[in-house]
């Protein structure tokens, strides 16, 4: 997963947001950011249950093939 947005400068508790949306739903993460992307690194076998927590909370996803 890719978080897209405003940047993280501007975009305080986003990350944190996400973050803790995905801890909720029992989905072990691991987080990358850099100064201007943050990526969130999942198990395959997690993927539909963190973007169904992650669109229950108003999140845009967008899938790319699989």
């Amino acid at each position: 997963m890719e978080i897209v947005g405003a940047s993280v400068y501007s975009a305080t508790g986003i990350h944190a947001n996400v973050v803790t949306t995905l801890a909720n739903a029992h989905v072990s993460i691991f987080a990358i950011s850099t100064f201007d992307t943050d990526y969130i690194l999942l198990k395959w076998d997690k993927l539909d249950a963190a973007l169904q927590a992650l669109r229950s909370k108003g999140y845009k996803v967008i899938e790319y093939d699989r």
